[in-house]
């Protein structure tokens, strides 16, 4: 019975420590989003964001699956066309596996703010 116990405690111990984990991890990943403006182009085998700021590229993952579809919306004849994007995200690593590992960081989307075809004069004009 004393062993039965002690099992149950352990694992107890162990499940509490791994909930914890996990939630450290997820308020990290929320206290790092940000707002960010730029250009996105999309197609079959890209989805690439390109900062205004600095002009750095970045791999999108699109975690809502908002930004996909509103870009499919805007009826572009072919892709990979440029649109103005003001996302909210945060950046991750990019996974080595995939073609994201072409990029250094990935933008992981959390939210669409804003997406036109029009590209405002500034640092993100072409």
């Amino acid at each position: 019975m004393k062993l039965f116990k002690q099992a149950i405690f352990y694992f107890m111990l162990f499940s509490i420590a791994i909930v914890a984990c996990n939630r450290n991890e997820k308020a990290q990943k929320t206290s790092n989003i940000k707002i960010v403006k730029g250009l996105y182009s999309f197609g079959p085998e890209m989805k690439s964001f390109t900062l205004c700021e600095d002009g750095r590229e970045y791999w999108v993952a699109d975690s809502v699956k908002n930004l996909e579809l509103s870009y499919s919306n805007l009826n572009f004849e072919k892709p990979y066309e440029p649109v103005y994007v003001e996302l909210e995200g945060y950046f991750a690593k990019s996974d080595t596996s995939v073609v994201a590992a072409d990029f250094d960081s990935t933008l992981v989307v959390t939210k669409v703010i804003k997406i036109s075809k029009e590209i405002p004069d500034g640092p993100c004009a072409q």
